[in-house]
């Protein structure tokens, strides 16, 4: 735990979402993830190609959102855009699973739409599933999380942080339901290194969030 807290630039996807994110912007965001190593950033589709050329020669990953942030995209357009997000350079995918359908009771729709998505792009694409466990019950959670690793994806993520902010029960809640099999990232409402601790107590093995700096910082000060 204290060689991650050490390392905590290590376990975060540096993340510009929202809809008025300007290239200037994503430039901001690329020098800052290459200035403070971190794991990787986080760009709607559109911005993709442009991140991929500023990272390039890097250690720094591109993840790009699929179905972001409502997941109610049909599923041969989000199979498309996670091949196209590939081709424009993405290493991962951060897909929106479809709440209606998880909310229903559906979970074999859900896991098939992930093993279509994961179909879609190359086997060392790591691909994350966003469940947006602040709309779900604990045993909607649960059942998603099954869709997910039956669908193939390697993490399950919390949530877009469109619809409220992770906490420390919805990540053990999911990180006890994996059994080991995949991992947990937590995104929403990170803005402390507290929080991060909290959440890397209860599973998280990766960090989403636009205050990365803030919170690399903030932990440098404590140690």
């Amino acid at each position: 735990m204290t060689n991650q807290l050490n390392n905590l630039n290590l376990l975060f996807d540096h993340a510009a979402l929202k809809p008025d994110v300007t290239e200037q912007a994503i430039t901001k965001l690329c020098n800052e993830a290459v200035e403070h190593k971190f794991f990787a950033v986080a760009v709607n589709t559109c911005w993709v190609r442009t991140a991929a050329e500023l990272v390039r020669s890097t250690n720094v990953k591109v993840v790009s959102t699929v179905g972001f942030p409502l997941g109610a995209n049909r599923t041969d357009i989000k199979t498309d855009e996670a091949a196209r997000a590939v081709s424009d350079g993405a290493d991962e995918i951060d897909m929106v699973a479809n709440i209606g359908w998880l909310k229903s009771g559906e979970f074999t729709k859900v896991e098939q739409e992930i093993k279509d998505v994961r179909k879609s792009v190359p086997f060392n694409v790591l691909l994350k599933v966003i469940i947006e466990c602040s709309l779900l019950t604990k045993l909607e959670q649960i059942s998603a999380v099954k869709a997910v690793i039956n669908g193939g994806a390697q993490f399950v993520k919390t949530g877009t942080g469109f619809s409220g902010g992770v906490t420390p029960e919805q990540v053990k809640i999911l990180f006890e339901a994996i059994g080991g099999q995949i991992d947990v990232k937590a995104s929403g409402g990170i803005k402390t290194a507290g929080q991060c601790q909290k959440l890397i107590e209860c599973g998280a093995s990766r960090l989403g969030s636009s205050s990365s700096v803030a919170i690399v910082q903030e932990q440098q000060q404590l140690t």
